[in-house]
């Protein structure tokens, strides 16, 4: 299968974060591959979005969101590497996080990494991909359009899913847009919690999956 094109990540990032579920990504170690199917991702955008790391404006910990699109922007959160793909429109600034994936290729290394049996609990959180997958910092700003990175991300089976929306999860203010995609139906999206509405709103939000980082 094709690995995606720098083309496809020069849109609004909440126009790739859709386009990016059912695509695969490819994690490269020697010889071994671990893969797994993008299930859930957010958008992200620059200064007029308060749950951006590029929020406070161009920084050197932000840089790469200003960055060409298709390159990784790795940050850690609460002890977990976050794995976000630069992608805006020219001239503009923006990120995807990957927060989700359905394990496809190398389950029992991802299964050793994570010290974890159960497959369903294996990827299905941001953190606990980038642990199963073995993604550091050491793979902060890498092009995942290039057939020699050892991150990449290629198209998938050509099949049919309904998209669901909701706000992003773990932000204290967010955008009225609801701006997290998801599988509908999906067994490996993040868990179901409940979440405080952001500062952003007065109104209580429904229950939204999370799951997030590492816990089981």
């Amino acid at each position: 299968m094709e690995i995606l094109e720098r083309k496809f990540y020069e849109r609004d990032p909440a126009t790739v974060a859709k386009d990016l579920l059912g695509k695969i990504l490819v994690r490269k170690i020697n010889s071994k591959i671990l893969s797994g199917k993008i299930v859930e991702t957010e958008a992200y955008y620059g200064e007029k979005d308060p749950a951006s790391r590029a929020y406070k404006g161009r920084m050197k910990f932000n840089e790469l969101m200003y960055a060409e699109p298709g390159r990784t922007f790795i940050y850690m959160v609460h002890g977990n590497w976050l794995l976000n793909i630069v992608a805006h429109s020219k001239g503009e600034v923006g990120a995807v996080l990957i927060r989700a994936i359905e394990p496809v290729q190398g389950t029992d290394i991802m299964r050793k990494n994570r010290k974890m049996k159960n497959l369903y609990n294996l990827t299905n959180g941001p953190g606990k991909l980038t642990k199963a997958l073995a993604i550091t910092k050491e793979l902060n700003g890498v092009y995942v359009t290039e057939r020699k990175s050892n991150l990449t991300i290629i198209e998938g089976k050509k099949e049919e899913f309904e998209i669901i929306s909701s706000h992003r999860i773990g932000v204290r203010t967010d955008l009225p847009r609801k701006l997290r995609f998801l599988i509908k139906g999906n067994k490996f999206v993040s868990k179901a919690c409940t979440h405080r509405a952001p500062a952003y709103f007065s109104l209580s939000l429904p229950p939204c999956f999370c799951g997030d980082f590492l816990r089981t």
